[in-house]
């Protein structure tokens, strides 16, 4: 008994209990203010400030709350950067920076204007009360000294409400409606406004030290520089580097985590907060995973689950509550500091609506995700809370930042984070059930699509299943099959194990991306026979393959069951022979010959293309004749894409091989052939073999054999006569 009695005094000490209670509430929080219909992050909050120290003392706010803490908000913005849509936030930068400089200025003026006369009359109470001041920056205690300190310190607290986290980016993530234009504008304007404010903050704190020369902008200016050259140039190639050679995927997450840390402590050595370079490595990563990749899904699963909750409670573990009842300074500050905190975020967001004449719920979403004051209003309040300006007859230090403030500043954390919580999940899911704010990208044509994946070399399958996902639509349900052959002749026991091992593998590597994959083996006279029976049976509209590996020398580049399928699947069928992951390709160069856009399945081939090319976010450059190039840009523009290709004539179909001169490391060529008797057809095409042998072994290139006859032609066209053999 005295042993459980020790286990359970307050605050708990036994490190297995804390975690274990740690994981209780976030089972238990989420479920209890769901039925409640209370946002899940205001939940965990009040959680922390339950049972945190300010609360019942069943936890202390120690160390490893204090680093899970630091770790979740870095977390935050590190999805924050990673999510965003990098073409669309360049459509929108003019509206992100307009609004970034509302979300900073309103609140500066609104905030000094309020701020200054509380934090004069809570200076000359101290004074009063003691009766004289000891300055230690030697100046004399008069009403102007007063009154210039009061400004300084109502400016800080000004920048305070100018910044803000993005304290309820999950809940738009959760909804899927993180690629809408609002979400993109909120996520500019909080790194722009919270690097302005995080620069008040530290000229501030230098001129009221005496500190600020020349050489704190020398070393500002440099630092920053190099901080922002590093993240743009070096961590882009680093990453790059380390995906080509290590498919490990807790190396990969691993990796991933510490170019996040690095980059904030890197951003920490230039003068800025940590939580800018977390973003910032976020954007310069954002190309290197894709959304819907294995590593995508880990790097959400780990921080929805513990890293982001345990910030949220360690937010929570801050607040007293207590001090609204201590005296009336602190009540009035408290007070005030939400009034305006959230008038202020709701004027610029206003003001955003008016400017562009945006929608209600647009507005609201802006509001919500920008009203939040935690991370950084928190980081630049201890800050200036430690500067003291000098001492009372008593001892009693007189800080930048008084101490009535900085308890009105924890309850205005909790405050803001519950407003902002309430307005993004209310705008979430107004935009979720809205089709008028998917992306311009999600109107593309894109017809059914059921892949098929034949399953042989146990070297490639991880790449064909990676392309599979790529190139399917993020709301097409449909599961990937994957398939093994067993040939009743040729194969034995040990071949057909194997294939269903492979098989095995499909089905997990799929569930790692959230994407059911249905598993068919079958026995048949032979593996062409067997995937042009599952085609017809399943209805597959896209067969990927990896590019046939030579057992003889007789064999074709293709082999002889490729060429068997294409005479007998009219289906979009890709060959696909991979060089490097396609998260670390920059450029995808396409060839279509003559006539392709005549073909019935162009608009097919161009979807999937766009749709791969946004997956990885490479830039697509056609090499094609005018006419075709002419139809890619109407398919483009009817669709209102907004990533829009470039284009190199190639009048000649023998010219396809110069391509490899323009092709960089990074590159991946895809060629768009024909089946004999379609009308893109040339005699060229045989010997792309061997132009592929010669000329792009360097690169990944994947050659697309589209679907060129309409229903049932194929079948007349095999028993005509006039058939080439």
């Amino acid at each position: 008994m005295d042993r459980i009695v020790q286990y359970l005094d307050l605050p708990l000490q036994d490190s297995v209990l804390i975690f274990s209670l740690v994981l209780a509430i976030l089972l238990f929080t989420p479920i209890l203010f769901t039925k409640l219909r209370i946002p899940t992050i205001v939940g965990l909050i009040l959680a922390g400030a339950l049972l945190g120290p300010n609360g019942l003392g069943v936890l202390d706010y120690d160390k490893s709350f204090e680093l899970f803490g630091q770790v979740g908000v870095l977390y935050i913005m590190f999805l924050a950067g990673i999510d965003v849509d990098l073409n669309d936030f360049r459509k929108n930068r003019g509206k992100s920076i307009v609004f970034g400089m509302y979300t900073f200025w309103i609140p500066m003026i609104l905030g000094v204007l309020t701020s200054v006369g509380l934090i004069y009359l809570i200076y000359d109470n101290l004074i009063g009360a003691s009766g004289e001041v000891t300055w230690v920056f030697g100046e004399p205690v008069s009403k102007a000294t007063v009154w210039k300190y009061s400004f300084y310190s109502a400016v800080i607290l000004a920048s305070c409400y100018a910044s803000n986290t993005l304290l309820s980016y999950p809940i738009v993530n959760r909804y899927g409606v993180s690629s809408t234009r609002s979400v993109s504008i909120s996520v500019a304007g909080t790194m722009i406004t919270t690097v302005l404010a995080l620069l008040v903050l530290a000229v501030v704190v230098e001129i009221v030290k005496g500190e600020l020369t020349a050489q704190f902008w020398i070393r500002f200016a440099v630092g920053l520089t190099m901080f922002l050259l590093v993240l743009g140039f070096i961590f882009p190639l680093v990453g790059r580097w380390f995906f080509k050679r290590y498919s490990d995927n807790v190396a990969q997450y691993i990796f991933v985590l510490g170019m996040v840390f690095m980059g904030a402590f890197l951003a920490k050595l230039a003068g800025i907060e940590y939580i800018v370079g977390a973003f910032l490595a976020g954007i310069s990563l954002n190309k290197l995973i894709p959304k819907r990749s294995p590593l995508m899904n880990r790097i959400d699963f780990v921080g929805n689950a513990i890293f982001i909750p345990f910030f949220l409670i360690s937010v929570g573990m801050i607040v007293d509550f207590t001090i609204l009842f201590k005296d009336i300074p602190t009540v009035i500050a408290a007070v005030m500091l939400s009034v305006v905190a959230t008038v202020a975020k709701w004027l610029a967001a206003k003001a955003e609506e008016v400017t562009y004449k945006m929608k209600k719920v647009e507005t609201t979403m802006i509001f919500g995700l920008t009203n939040a004051q935690a991370a950084a209003t928190l980081a630049a309040a201890m800050i200036a809370y430690h500067v003291v300006l000098g001492y009372t007859s008593t001892g009693e230090p007189v800080r930048l930042l008084p101490t009535e403030i900085l308890n009105g500043i924890v309850i205005m954390i909790l405050v803001t984070c519950t407003i902002s919580s309430i307005a993004t999940e209310k705008a979430s899911k107004i935009m979720a059930a809205d089709p008028e704010f998917s992306k311009p990208d999600d109107n593309v044509y894109r017809p059914e699509l059921r892949i098929l994946i034949p399953v042989s070399n146990p070297a490639n399958i991880e790449r064909l299943m990676e392309l599979a996902v790529l190139v399917k639509d993020q709301k097409e349900r449909q599961p990937i099959y994957s398939l093994c052959v067993v040939d009743e002749v040729n194969d034995d026991s040990k071949k057909m194990a194997e294939r269903r091992r492979l098989l095995d593998k499909t089905v997990e590597i799929g569930a790692s991306v959230d994407n059911k994959v249905k598993k068919i083996a079958r026995y048949d006279l032979n593996v062409a026979t067997g995937i042009s029976n599952v085609v017809k049976e399943k209805n597959i509209s896209d067969v990927i393959m990896g590019l046939h590996q030579k057992s003889a020398a007789s064999d074709s580049f293709f082999g002889n069951m490729t060429s068997s399928l294409l005479d007998n699947v009219n289906r979009t069928i890709y060959i696909y022979r991979p060089v490097q992951p396609l998260n670390t390709i920059r450029r995808i160069q396409v060839a279509a010959p003559a006539l392709s856009e005549k073909e019935s399945g162009f608009r097919i081939w161009c979807s999937r293309i766009t749709t791969l090319a946004s997956q990885v976010d490479a830039k697509l450059i056609f090499h094609c004749n005018s006419e075709t190039a002419a139809a890619i840009r109407h398919f483009y523009s009817s669709n209102k894409i907004s990533n829009r290709p470039s284009f190199i004539v190639m009048d000649e179909w023998d010219r396809v091989e110069g391509i490899s001169e323009q092709l960089l490391i990074n590159d991946l060529f895809i060629v768009i052939t024909a089946r004999e008797q379609s009308i893109s057809y040339q005699k060229q095409f045989e010997q792309l073999p061997e132009i592929l042998c010669r000329s792009f072994q360097k690169n990944s290139f994947i050659v697309m054999y589209p679907e060129q006859f309409k229903e049932g032609e194929i079948d007349r066209l095999q028993s005509s006569p006039a058939r080439i053999i």
